[in-house]
């Protein structure tokens, strides 16, 4: 599934001074077919009632799908985030959240990442789908 091999600590770093850092998301583990990180459910990412913000929920759920798509090109292949779609489907309190995608497709123009985002007790909160163009050089 993955092109490159990327340590952890080197994603985390390349994200450095951008969103990611600004929202407290975090890379936690990379597998055979999925890429994982979480997001700390506070003033940063809450809507006014106390809850995780349904746009923070996006941003973890376009930065799995695109680090996803990163890591699943060759070299020299840049991947761009077309459409994303978010269902919040249960809110989450304070604490952390953690994200997980998977590739629906990966075609030669085009992937499609599926990411489900839960609560520390494994309630599912938001279900995303992130449709990324393939970029050839």
């Amino acid at each position: 599934m993955w092109k490159k091999s990327l340590a952890l600590a080197a994603l985390q770093s390349a994200c450095t001074s951008t969103l990611v850092q600004t929202l407290g998301i975090e890379f936690t583990a990379i597998g055979n077919d999925f890429i994982e990180a979480r997001m700390p459910v506070d003033e940063r990412t809450m809507q006014p009632k106390g809850f995780l913000h349904g746009g923070a929920s996006a941003a973890l759920a376009e930065t799995l799908g695109g680090a996803g798509a990163y890591l699943s090109v060759d070299e020299g292949i840049t991947c761009v985030g077309l459409e994303i779609n978010a269902n919040h489907v249960r809110p989450a309190p304070r604490g952390w959240v953690i994200g997980r995608a998977t590739c629906l497709h990966k075609g030669r123009t085009t992937q499609v990442w599926d990411i489900k985002i839960r609560d520390e007790q494994k309630n599912l909160v938001c279900i995303a789908r992130l449709t990324v163009a393939v970029l050839q050089a």
